[in-house]
């Protein structure tokens, strides 16, 4: 999405970004997909003092619950929405047309309430370690969530700019390797000691 944004001639605006519209390669690369939504929009344009981020002569579209109920024009930080709404849904395992989702209950809100205090309750069962390691990875899992909330917001102004959603997940990300690849040295020089002082023992 990124790449839509910033590396092409024009702005390139999906406005339907969902799990059915996301193409998995061989490698687990995604890439979006269906662009019949898609709205090109020019960097002059973009960037006019008067037209901010939005044209309120386009008329938004997009699939139920994955638009903004709020959006009634066309913004750039719209996919910015649904790319969080997609992420949300990646990570607790619940659509946000499942049948939860009622009398005003969003995924968002089901999200926030649980952030920080009772994230594995609401994570997919499949995402969640059973071990020592389950609390830091807790703790990494708020942090994306916490951005799929910020971004999935209704009103786009308090949204972050994509680049930054980028910028933020790739240093979860970076973070969380790190730290695995800490604990597992760790883990190898504490077994090499141990393998060390049994042979040791049995020399004598």
């Amino acid at each position: 999405m990124q790449y839509l944004y910033s590396h092409c001639e024009g702005i390139i605006v999906h406005s339907d970004l969902k799990p059915s519209n996301v193409l998995l390669y061989d490698n687990m690369t995604a890439h979006a997909s269906d662009f019949r939504l898609t709205k090109i929009i020019s960097t002059i344009f973009s960037t006019s003092s008067t037209h901010t981020n939005q044209s309120s002569l386009t008329t938004v579209k997009g699939s139920i619950r994955y638009v903004a109920s709020s959006m009634n024009y066309f913004h750039l930080k719209g996919d910015v929405y649904n790319y969080e709404i997609l992420l949300l849904e990646m990570f607790i395992g619940r659509r946000p047309l499942d049948d939860i989702f009622q009398d005003g209950l969003t995924l968002h809100d089901f999200v926030k309430t649980s952030l920080f205090e009772r994230v594995t309750e609401i994570m997919d069962p499949h995402l969640v370690l059973r071990d020592e390691r389950n609390r830091k990875t807790e703790y990494y899992m708020a942090l994306v969530l916490r951005i799929g909330v910020t971004c999935s917001i209704e009103f786009p102004r308090y949204r972050m700019e994509m680049r930054d959603v980028v910028n933020k997940l790739h240093s979860i990300k970076n973070l969380f390797l790190e730290e695995a690849v800490q604990e597992r040295r760790e883990s190898a020089g504490v077994n090499g000691e141990v393998t060390s002082h049994n042979n040791a023992h049995v020399r004598c």
